[in-house]
């Protein structure tokens, strides 16, 4: 068993996240570790706290991650993300066979599932796909109203140039993503959360993701716990979070095994510092939640880097990205 604390946003207002294209009329559904860890340095920043010169604010959390719920007195389904390479149930069946390719979330109680390597983890018994519902996998009693709980629609906005009227309004697209009912994201944490309290309080009202200075991206929030069927011996384990490895070393031992599987992306961004705030970041790599690796034995793996741009002048503070993730035991065979 693993617990966690874990903080749950219920969104007052659109959300809208930019992808590593930036394009406003297409919005990502979840925001990532490093992307939620840098917007809580970012607060507490701005209250004049003292903050540790190494970027560890002392916790580490997971990506953002879906749950249902139906109103504020039911309880809340919670989502995790599937293990690259799952296993899949065999079926003769083309049209489930692309069912199943869809599945990205699993329901917490059906995770140690997942986690103690079972054979079959979308339904019952063997064969059975009971609980395949659109992206994700839970009892269907668990999702009252189906599998829609997130969903998106793209407004139009107008882009003023020039304030005199001289000019043409440029019309632009915005993606707005949108929580049916309760519904909401939530991460986890491990670690010491006295900072992640005073952070996260202050970002609610500030708001998360792009467009907040219209609106987008407020919530509310609770704290509690969440709990995790998870294996005692295993030789694998899954990644909760954006993992940036501590060494090549270490990277080289990750990957030691035939039954890894992961995906990667570059990471970067905007300084939202000034007066440097038209400037990019420099980029780094991180492995993406849901990747499995070889164990190393640790719940927690990674490290925090400076994207600072050294050939600046006058950049006075590091610009952290917090690539250190939790980590799940997950049994895997040496060959899928």
């Amino acid at each position: 068993m693993a617990t966690f604390t874990i903080y749950q946003l219920h969104f007052n207002s659109p959300l809208h996240v930019a992808d590593k294209h930036e394009a406003a009329d297409v919005s990502l559904k979840t925001v990532q570790s490093d992307t939620l860890m840098a917007a809580l340095f970012s607060c507490l920043a701005k209250t004049g706290i003292d903050l540790p010169d190494n970027g560890n604010l002392g916790f580490i959390t997971s990506s953002l991650f879906p749950y249902y719920q139906k109103d504020a007195d039911s309880n809340p389904v919670y989502f995790l993300p599937l293990p690259m390479m799952v296993e899949q149930s065999l079926t003769k069946n083309p049209s489930m066979a692309k069912r199943i390719k869809k599945v990205r979330w699993a329901s917490s109680n059906l995770y140690g599932r997942i986690l103690a390597g079972e054979s079959n983890v979308y339904g019952k018994t063997e064969g059975d796909f009971s609980y395949v519902h659109g992206l994700y996998l839970a009892d269907k009693e668990m999702l009252e109203d189906g599998d829609d709980f997130i969903t998106s629609n793209v407004m139009q906005r107008v882009k003023i140039e020039n304030r005199t009227g001289q000019e043409d309004a440029l019309p632009y697209f915005v993606d707005r993503v949108l929580f049916k009912d309760h519904s909401g994201l939530y991460f986890l944490v491990t670690g010491d959360t006295s900072m992640a309290d005073k952070a996260i309080a202050l970002l609610a009202d500030e708001g998360i993701g792009t467009d907040r200075n219209v609106g987008f991206g407020s919530f509310t929030y609770t704290k509690g716990q969440i709990i995790i069927d998870t294996p005692e011996t295993t030789s694998h384990q899954v990644a909760l979070s954006m993992l940036i490895p501590e060494s090549e070393q270490e990277l080289q031992e990750m990957l030691d095994s035939k039954a890894v599987a992961y995906d990667f992306e570059r990471r970067g961004g905007w300084i939202t510092t000034y007066p440097h705030n038209t400037l990019r970041k420099n980029a780094v790599y991180a492995f993406l939640p849901g990747s499995v690796f070889k164990s190393s034995g640790k719940d927690t793996m990674g490290r925090i880097v400076d994207l600072a741009p050294s050939e600046i002048n006058g950049m006075n503070h590091p610009v952290w990205r917090d690539g250190r993730a939790i980590m799940l035991p997950i049994r895997r065979k040496e060959s899928l």
